[in-house]
């Protein structure tokens, strides 16, 4: 996996975790990245074609896992296991992915960055001061 980038071999191990499943769609390929990764928010981002397409070449390539990328009506990715061929989309289909992906948010290798920093999470602020009513002095 020295080839693919930090989401890409997190994608890949998803991958070969689910490779029992004949049919993994995006939304669950996505979580359990978010799982393995402990990526925590993001919670609706999907894959983002180019990465999973390396992946599947890849584990095809190394791995002996073969994978077929299909496309749903709503531009949804579904992956299903292939005993003898591996398949990426074909052209006007990756279009239409790769379009409405302008409008979605995806998984990034930053996601992972900001996970291993170590930086402080967010903080809201709930501890506002209030003005005890016991010590205004009346006039």
């Amino acid at each position: 996996m020295n080839d693919l980038s930090p989401i890409q071999k997190e994608i890949a191990a998803a991958l070969q975790q689910m490779k029992e499943k004949s049919i993994i769609t995006e939304a669950v390929l996505a979580k359990k990245v978010r799982e393995n990764a402990k990526i925590q928010g993001k919670n609706k981002a999907g894959i983002c074609l180019k990465d999973l397409e390396a992946c599947i070449e890849y584990l095809a390539v190394n791995s002996q896992l073969r994978f077929e990328l299909h496309l749903n009506s709503a531009n949804d990715i579904l992956i299903k296991n292939s005993e003898n061929v591996w398949k990426l989309l074909e052209s006007e289909a990756k279009k239409r992915r790769q379009s409405s992906e302008k409008s979605i948010s995806v998984l990034t290798n930053g996601d992972l960055r900001s996970k291993n920093t170590g930086g402080k999470a967010a903080k809201k602020r709930t501890d506002r001061k209030k003005m005890d009513y016991r010590d205004v002095e009346d006039e």
